[in-house]
C-alpha cells in the first residue's frame, strides 16, 4: 500500500459514515461514461462496509484514455477513503499524476497498485502542479558580474571575428589586384549611387542645421563678452575638423551600415551566397568589396559637402542674427581655418567610412538562424560601427593635437 501524500494520521480529517447516493448516482451516470474513449478506462465508488467510500479505478490508465476520466474525478464531491488499483492493467506517468492528485485531495490511500504502478506512483507524489513553476534566479549582486562578464567575452570573440573579416577582404582585394578584369565596377557605381548621391539630400539637410545651431548656441555664449565676432571661428573649425565628418560618418552609419547587414543577412537567410560559392563566384569580391569600397571613397566627398553645409547654415545665421554680411564671413572663414583641418577631415573620412562598411558586411554574413537575427544584426551593426567612429574621433584628435596640428 503507498500513500500519496505525507500527512500525518492524526492531522487527517474524519472521513464520513458513507458518500450520499447523490453523488455516487452523478458519479456513475455522467455523460463522460458513453465516451468511446471511456471504454479505456472504467470508475466506480463502492461502500467498503466500514462506513467509508472506495474509488475502483480499472482499465487503462493512460495518456489516450485519461481526459474523460480526469472530468468525472473532478466531479466528484464528499471524502473518499481508499483509491483501488487493482483492476488497472496499464498505468503512465500522466495516469499516476492524476491518480495521486485526486489522493492528495481527498486524502485517501491508494491500495491495490502492481510494482510497476508504485514505481511511477512514488515519483509522481511529491509534484504539485500548483507549485512554483519558475526557473531559479542568481541574486543580483551574482547576475551583474555574470552579465559583464558575457559581454567581455563576447566582445573578444567579435574583435577576432571583425579582423578576420578584414582579412579576407584584404585576400579579396589582392586576387582582384592580380585579375583586374575580375573586378565589379558595375557593381561599385551602384553602390557609390547609392552610398553617396542618395544621401546628399538629408546629409545636406542634418549639416545645414547643424550650422545653423552651433552659430546660434556659440552667439549666445560670446555675447556675454562682447565677442559675437569669434562666432565664425566656432563654425569654420568645429565643422571642418570634427562635427562634418563625425556626423557624416554617424548618419552613414545608421543609413548605409543598416542597410548593408540586413542585405547580406537576407541573402544569407536565402542560400544565395551559398550560391555564389557554388558556381564558383567569391562573395568578398562580388557583394562586400564594392559596398567597403564605395562607402570608403565617397566619406571624404560626404565630409566634405557637410562641412560646406554646415559653414552655409552658420553664414545664415550670422547674416541674419548677427548682422555679419557674407563678404565679411568668408573673409574670416579664410583667414580663420587652417590647412590641416582640411587634411584632418580628408584623413579621418576613409578610415570611418572603411569602419562602417567593414561592421555592416560583417554583422549581415554572421546571420545564421532566421529573420528574426537580420534584424538583431542589423541592429548590431549601427551601434558598433557608431560606437567604434566616436571612439576613433576621440583617438584621432589627441593624435593630431599632439603632433601638432592645433
Amino acid at each position: 500500500m503507498l500513500r500519496c501524500n505525507d500527512t500525518k494520521p492524526s492531522e487527517q480529517a474524519a472521513i464520513p459514515g458513507s458518500v450520499g447516493s447523490e453523488s455516487l448516482a452523478r458519479a456513475e451516470n455522467s455523460p463522460h461514461t458513453r465516451d468511446p474513449m471511456h471504454s479505456a478506462v472504467q470508475h466506480s465508488l463502492e461502500d467498503a462496509g466500514d462506513g467509508s467510500a472506495r474509488l475502483v479505478l480499472s482499465g487503462q490508465l493512460t495518456l489516450a484514455a485519461i481526459t474523460p476520466l480526469e472530468r468525472d474525478l473532478k466531479a466528484l464531491e464528499g471524502p473518499v477513503a481508499t483509491v483501488d488499483l487493482a483492476g488497472v492493467e496499464e498505468i503512465d506517468t500522466v495516469g499516476a499524476f492524476v491518480v495521486c492528485r485526486f489522493a492528495r485531495e481527498h486524502e485517501s490511500e491508494i491500495t491495490g497498485a502492481s510494482p510497476e504502478a508504485e514505481r511511477l506512483l512514488a515519483a509522481m507524489r511529491d509534484i504539485d502542479a500548483e507549485g512554483d513553476t519558475h526557473p531559479y534566479r542568481l541574486p543580483v549582486w551574482e547576475r551583474v558580474p555574470l552579465a559583464v562578464g558575457e559581454k567581455v567575452f563576447g566582445a573578444r570573440g567579435g574583435i577576432y571575428g571583425v579582423v578576420g573579416f578584414f582579412g579576407q577582404i584584404l585576400l579579396g582585394t589582392a586576387s582582384l589586384a592580380r585579375h583586374p578584369r575580375r573586378f565589379p565596377f558595375k557593381a561599385l557605381v551602384h553602390q557609390m549611387e547609392l552610398v553617396g548621391v542618395t544621401a546628399l539630400p538629408i546629409i545636406g539637410l542634418m549639416s545645414f542645421l547643424i550650422g545653423i545651431v552651433i552659430a546660434q548656441q556659440g552667439a549666445v555664449q560670446l555675447e556675454a563678452f562682447g565677442a559675437e565676432i569669434y562666432t565664425i571661428n566656432l563654425i569654420g573649425r568645429i565643422t571642418t575638423r570634427e562635427l562634418g565628418t563625425l556626423m557624416t560618418a554617424i548618419m552613414v552609419a545608421g543609413r548605409s551600415g543598416s542597410a548593408f547587414a540586413a542585405q547580406l543577412g537576407t541573402m544569407k537567410l536565402t542560400e544565395e551566397i551559398d550560391a555564389m560559392r557554388t558556381i564558383g563566384v567569391s562573395p568578398m569580391e562580388a557583394i562586400v568589396l564594392p559596398r567597403v569600397m564605395a562607402v570608403t571613397l565617397m566619406m571624404p566627398l560626404l565630409g566634405f559637402y557637410a562641412s560646406i553645409c554646415a559653414i552655409v547654415g552658420g553664414g545664415v545665421f550670422c547674416w541674419v542674427g548677427l548682422e555679419i554680411t557674407p563678404i565679411t564671413y568668408i573673409q574670416l572663414l579664410r583667414q580663420i581655418i587652417p590647412m590641416t583641418d582640411f587634411w584632418i577631415m580628408l584623413i579621418k573620412a576613409p578610415v570611418f567610412g572603411m569602419l562602417v562598411g567593414v561592421t555592416g558586411c560583417y554583422e549581415g554574413m554572421q546571420v545564421q538562424k532566421d529573420a528574426e537575427e537580420v534584424g538583431r544584426r542589423t541592429t548590431s551593426a549601427v551601434v558598433a560601427a557608431i560606437f567604434l567612429v566616436i571612439v576613433l574621433d576621440a583617438f584621432f584628435a589627441v593624435f593630431f593635437s599632439g603632433i601638432g596640428w592645433n
